[in-house]
C-alpha cells in the first residue's frame, strides 16, 4: 500500500520512478503534467534514467524509504528544479517513489516552517561556528555536520561538502534539514526521539549509499541552538578490502580442495597399480604411498572447508586415523583412541607434516606392533602447554629395540626428517614388551 503523501496544489509536475537494476540509476515509469500551470517539460520522460548525479533525492529516498524535500535536481531536460520525494511502500519495502517538481524560484525549504533568528543572535553564532571550523574541523578526515535544534543545517566541514556532492547533490548543503541529507533511514523526529530517551548513548549505524559506504555516527550537543552532530566515516577502502580478502579466501579453499581430489585421484591409481602388481615387496611400497598421499589430503581436505588458513589439529588426526582403517580393514581388532584436552590450530604447512609423521607411526603400528591383526590399542594424545605442543602415538603391542632399528627403515626417517626440520622439535621414542611410546614436542 503507498504511503500518505500531501496533495498536489496542481502546478507541479508529477513522476514516478523505480529502481533500474543499474546502480546509481532509477527508471521513470510515470510523467503528470500540470493542470493549471505550465509544465516544465516539452516532451514525455517516460522510460529514461534518473542518475544520481542529476537526482539525489530520487534516488536517496529510494534506497531509504525518508521523504527528500525541496532538493535541487537536474532534469532530462537539462533544467534545473526542486523536488519534494515521497516513498512509496509495498508493506515494509520501498517499491517506488512520486516526485513533485517545481521551478527553483519555488522555496520548497519552507515546508519545514524554520524560526526565525535575530540578525545579533545569528551573528554571533555563526562567527563561534567559523571560528571553530578553520581551526579543527577542517583538518578532520570524516564528514562533520552540526544541525540546530530544528534540524537545519548549522555548521559542517570541507569534508561534508566533497561527500554529499559525490553523492550528487547539486547545490550547497548548509541549511538543508536533517531529512533531506540523512543517509539511513531515520529522520529528525526519530532522532530525538532517541535523544531523549537516552541522551548520553552516541548512535551508530553503517549505511551504503551510492558506491561508498559509511559508519554513521551521531552525537548529541547540549550547546546553544545546537542539538545534533553527525560524523561520516568513508569506510569504503575497508570494505572493499575485506571483499578482496573474502574473495581470496574462497580462491584459496577451491585449490585446497582441487588438491585434495588430485591427491585422491594419484591414490586411487597407486591402490589399481598395487593390485596388479605381483611383488609382495612393491605392494607394500604402493600400499605405504597410498596412505602418505591420504594423509596430506586429509590436510588440504580440512583446509577446503576452513574459512581461516588455520586447522585444527585433532580434525587432522580424526581424518588420518579413518584412512588408516580403512587401509587395514581386516585388522578391525585394533582400536585407535584420540585424546585432546583442547582443539590446537596450526598453519597448512605444519599441520601437513603432523599428518605424514602420524600416518607412518600409526602405519608402523598396525603392521609392526600388531603384525597378524591381533587385539590391541592405538591412543593418539594432544597437548598443548606453555606454548608447547606434544603429540604422542602410544601402543600396546609387541616393541622392538630401538637401538636396533634399522636406520634405512623409510617410515622411521621421515618422522625423523619432519619432526626436525619441518617442526624444529625433538622426538622420544620408547619401547618395551609392554608397547611403544612415541612422542614428539614443538613450538606452537
Amino acid at each position: 500500500m503507498a504511503e500518505s503523501i500531501e496533495m498536489s496544489d496542481g502546478q507541479e509536475d508529477i513522476f514516478i520512478d523505480v529502481l533500474s537494476s543499474v546502480e546509481d540509476e532509477a527508471v521513470v515509469v510515470y510523467q503528470y503534467r500540470p493542470v493549471t500551470g505550465k509544465s516544465l517539460y516539452k516532451r514525455s520522460v517516460v522510460g529514461e534514467k534518473a542518475l544520481r548525479e542529476n537526482e539525489p533525492g530520487a534516488l536517496r529516498t529510494l534506497e531509504t524509504g525518508v521523504m527528500s524535500q525541496g532538493l535541487i535536481a537536474n532534469t532530462q531536460e537539462n533544467q534545473l528544479v526542486r523536488q519534494t520525494v515521497h516513498p512509496i511502500r509495498n508493506q515494509e519495502k520501498v517499491i517506488a517513489v512520486v516526485i513533485y517538481e517545481k521551478d527553483v524560484s519555488d522555496n520548497i525549504q519552507a515546508h519545514f516552517n524554520m524560526t526565525q533568528f535575530e540578525d545579533s543572535q545569528m551573528s554571533s553564532m555563526l562567527t563561534a561556528m567559523l571560528r571553530f571550523q578553520d581551526s579543527i574541523i577542517n583538518q578532520l578526515e570524516d564528514a562533520v555536520l552540526v544541525f540546530d535544534k530544528h534540524g537545519f543545517l548549522k555548521q559542517k566541514n570541507k569534508q561534508a561538502d566533497m561527500c554529499y556532492r559525490r553523492l550528487g547533490y547539486l547545490e550547497d548543503i548548509q541549511g538543508l534539514h536533517y531529512n533531506n541529507l540523512s543517509l539511513d533511514q531515520t529522520t529528525f523526529s526519530d532522532v530525538m526521539r532517541q535523544y531523549y530517551a537516552s541522551s548520553s548513548c552516541p548512535l551508530m549505524t553503517s549505511v551504503k549509499a551510492a558506491d561508498r559506504f559509511y559508519q554513521v555516527k551521531r552525537l548529541f550537543i547540549n550547546e546553544e541552538d545546537l542539538c545534533i552532530g553527525i560524523i561520516l566515516h568513508d569506510v569504503t577502502e575497508i570494505k572493499e578490502k575485506e571483499a578482496q580478502i573474502i574473495s581470496k579466501s574462497v580462491a584459496i579453499r577451491e585449490i585446497h580442495h582441487r588438491v585434495k581430489n588430485n591427491l585422491q585421484t594419484v591414490a586411487s591409481l597407486l591402490r589399481i597399480q598395487s593390485r596388479q602388481c605381483e611383488s609382495p615387496e612393491a605392494k607394500k611400497c604402493l600400499n605405504d604411498s597410498v596412505s602418505r598421499v591420504l594423509a596430506i589430503a586429509a590436510t588440504h581436505e580440512l583446509l577446503s572447508m576452513e574459512i581461516e588458513a588455520q586447522v585444527d589439529l585433532v580434525d587432522v588426526i580424526q581424518l588420518i586415523s579413518s584412512n588408516i582403517q580403512r587401509c587395514f580393514v581386516d585388522c578391525n581388532a585394533i582400536d585407535i583412541q584420540i585424546s585432546a584436552a583442547q582443539s590446537v590450530f596450526l598453519d597448512s604447512d605444519r599441520t601437513v607434516a603432523i599428518a605424514l609423521i602420524i600416518s607412518e607411526l600409526l602405519h608402523n603400528s598396525y603392521e609392526h606392533a600388531f603384525g597378524d591383526c591381533k587385539k590391541g590399542t592405538i591412543t593418539v594424545t594432544v597437548q598443548l602447554e606453555s606454548g608447547l605442543i606434544t603429540v604422542g602415538v602410544i601402543d600396546d603391542g609387541a616393541g622392538f629395540t630401538v637401538e636396533e632399528k634399522p636406520s634405512k627403515s623409510l617410515g622411521l626417517s621421515i618422522v625423523r626428517s619432519y619432526v626436525k626440520d619441518k617442526l624444529k622439535g625433538k622426538l622420544s621414542i620408547v619401547s618395551g614388551s609392554d608397547g611403544t611410546a612415541v612422542t614428539f614436542t614443538f613450538k606452537k
